[in-house]
């Protein structure tokens, strides 16, 4: 039986924190022990951090018995909320503002030109001071950081160089590519200061985990120092106790549901466009169900092709009701941003549309690793941005399965998705890393 390792799990985003960005390390932390491995985790207090969602619900999945270090942080979110006249944090990509104003654009450019990697950084001095003590009292073997913010690397990259400590960089999105950096306005001078941080933290990690071979392409065109074998895909998953049995029967119409919020860079016109010609110009009712989306990004489209009347706005709803909304409704939408390189976009949204085993309607490129993931599950389609024929057809075609009650996703290949198996692989490559 191998020796338990000791594992610092350096993470900015942690309940009471909501959201996407919380549950990969949340889940990690929750299954690790079954593999061997003791996390202790690395945070921020959360009276001191800038969260954009707030789920209090999910610090019960927190396992009782696993240590928490929790840090002060100094965030610059009150210059922002002066400058924008905003008293929320802004969201992944921007997602809950629409067509920035002077303020809105001011507020970003310090954000992309002050605050490298990213305006998170305030929290790493604390950080890297609880993470030393806890070092020099032999209490650790290996340094985990996750990402985003990416300024939480710099904590890893500042701790390898201190104690030449074994430290593994879980990158959960793109750094200096992803895909709203030009909204951020950065300069020359900051796009090269941004750059060199990414390198260095690439080049020195002893372990990369991504979560989809395009972003391990990505990062490895950064550096002809980075040794491919390196860097390790590990997607995002899904937790099979989420997924308990909800009592449901048949829902009265065709109901389609989106979780998460929308951004600009979304292509909602092609899904709106098609729902109206398969089923507002043929008569037949249905019912889309947004939760967590703007009703600013939202409605002007829904109006715009006639389906307010068919769609239910809901706000952001706890990570539990998400599931519910998921496994209640009968077909599921998936948008992957209309943006330069988007092929290795992964959000964790497809995962728990996994583990809702419900047909997936995917609009984004079809070469993609989503795309090729939807597939090989036979979980759905993914259609082309602004192939409105094809998806009409696609969405007739479930619409008759669901009347003759055909509609299932059942396929093994979802199996290698869930939590527990993704952390089963950390867990290896963390034993690899030891040569335990």
């Amino acid at each position: 039986m191998n020796k338990p390792i000791k594992l610092l799990l350096c993470t900015y985003y942690w309940p009471p924190s909501g959201g996407a960005g919380v549950q990969r390390s949340l889940k990690f932390a929750k299954y690790l022990q079954e593999y061997s491995v003791v996390p202790t985790i690395l945070t921020v207090e959360s009276k001191s951090a800038t969260y954009p969602i707030i789920d209090e619900s999910l610090s019960l999945e927190i396992p009782e018995n696993i240590r928490i270090v929790r840090t002060k942080s100094w965030e610059p979110f009150g210059i922002y909320s002066r400058l924008s006249g905003k008293k929320e944090s802004p969201q992944s990509g921007f997602a809950n503002e629409v067509k920035p104003g002077l303020k809105e654009k001011i507020s970003r450019f310090i954000r992309g030109n002050f605050f490298l990697p990213d305006a998170r950084r305030g929290w790493n001095k604390y950080a890297l001071h609880e993470a030393q003590k806890l070092i020099e009292k032999k209490e650790i073997d290996i340094v985990l950081t996750s990402s985003p913010p990416h300024s939480s690397q710099l904590i890893g990259l500042k701790l390898k160089t201190i104690y030449h400590i074994p430290w593994v960089a879980d990158l959960r999105d793109p750094w200096t590519d992803i895909y709203y950096s030009k909204q951020l306005f950065p300069t020359f001078l900051a796009k090269h200061i941004d750059a060199y941080y990414e390198r260095k933290v690439l080049e020195n990690a002893d372990k990369i985990i991504v979560v989809s071979k395009a972003i391990k392409n990505l990062f490895l065109s950064k550096s002809k120092k980075i040794n491919p074998d390196k860097i390790i895909v590990i997607p995002n998953g899904f937790d099979q106790s989420d997924f308990e049995a909800i009592p449901h029967k048949k829902n009265a119409v065709f109901t389609i549901a989106y979780t998460g919020t929308i951004a600009e860079t979304y292509d909602l016109s092609t899904f709106a466009l098609a729902c109206k010609t398969s089923f507002v110009d043929r008569k037949i009712p249905f019912l889309i169900r947004f939760a967590g989306s703007s009703r600013s990004m939202v409605e002007p489209l829904l109006d715009k092709y006639g389906l307010s009347k068919f769609s239910e706005i809901l706000p952001l709803v706890r990570h539990r009701k998400s599931i519910e909304i998921l496994q209640k409704s009968d077909a599921l939408l998936l948008l992957i941003p209309n943006v330069k390189e988007n092929e290795g976009i992964l959000t964790g949204k497809l995962f728990e549309y996994l583990g809702a085993r419900k047909p997936i309607i995917g609009i984004g490129p079809t070469d993609g690793d989503a795309a090729e993931i939807v597939e090989s599950c036979h979980a759905g389609k993914m259609i082309p941005y602004g192939d409105n024929r094809q998806l009409s057809a696609y969405l007739t075609k479930l619409f008759a399965q669901w009347q003759a009650d055909e509609l299932e996703v059942a396929n093994d290949r979802i199996r290698n998705f869930t939590r527990q198996s993704q952390t089963e692989n950390l867990s290896k490559e963390l034993f690899e890393l030891l040569k335990l």
